[in-house]
């Protein structure tokens, strides 16, 4: 029975989700504020948090950073808006998935079973090595000849999706697909954006590259350096 920690702070909102999603086999704590909820979240180790963006004492994005600087939890962010730039803000912060108001208890339950699929997926994966590059997604760990990198959640991501498939050309879409969660096009520069930041991390540029390679119109592929 999967264990989810609801950090909403509207009353008729948190009792209609809480008796929804027991009822639909789910063990279901509660938070009103979002201190509370990270008590409850470092306390408690749920399975999976539904986080509501309107908080009481501290913004909803403050919280999930805060979440995400303590734990790998998988978050599901409930929120008013649905512009691409919301979503893309929200998914680099470190959400797993989210959900437009108004959502029913059916709709959540099908995001956090889908969510806690991708994640117990990814808990077995095994490392992958690419040249000097070694990438563990069970400890979220990366190091480039023996020394760690410093990445940011999305970064990681991003990284163990392209490693994952060494030599593959893969494309902004199906990165947004798979890395972001956003199954259509509009966000194409956050992908262009995080690739940046790993290249710089990885002690290259696309004028030089050695791990990262651009194929020009097509997408970009990670191989060993020749």
């Amino acid at each position: 029975m999967p264990n989810v920690l609801l950090i909403e702070d509207d009353a008729t909102i948190r009792t209609s989700l809480t008796r929804g999603l027991r009822d639909r086999g789910h063990a279901v704590s509660s938070a009103s504020a979002a201190l509370d909820g990270l008590r409850l979240a470092v306390e408690e180790r749920p399975d999976l948090i539904v986080l509501d963006l309107g908080l009481p004492d501290l913004d909803g994005l403050d919280l999930l950073r805060m979440l995400r600087a303590v734990s790998r939890i998988p978050v599901i962010v409930a929120t008013a808006r649905d512009g691409d730039a919301e979503m893309v803000r929200l998914l680099d912060a470190g959400a797993d998935d989210y959900v437009v108001k108004p959502f029913s208890a059916a709709q959540l339950d099908a995001r956090i079973r889908a969510v806690l699929r991708r994640t117990g997926e990814s808990r077995t994966d095994s490392s992958v090595t690419v040249g000097g590059l070694r990438v563990d997604p069970r400890t979220r760990e990366a190091s480039l000849d023996g020394a760690p990198l410093d990445l940011s959640p999305k970064e990681f991501d991003l990284l163990h999706y392209l490693a994952a498939r060494p030599g593959e050309v893969i494309t902004k879409r199906e990165l947004l697909t798979h890395v972001w969660q956003i199954p259509y096009g509009g966000a194409d520069k956050t992908v262009d954006v995080h690739l940046s930041w790993l290249r710089r991390k990885l002690g290259e540029t696309s004028s030089e590259p050695r791990y990262l390679q651009t194929v020009r119109g097509v997408g970009v592929r990670l191989a060993a350096p020749a």
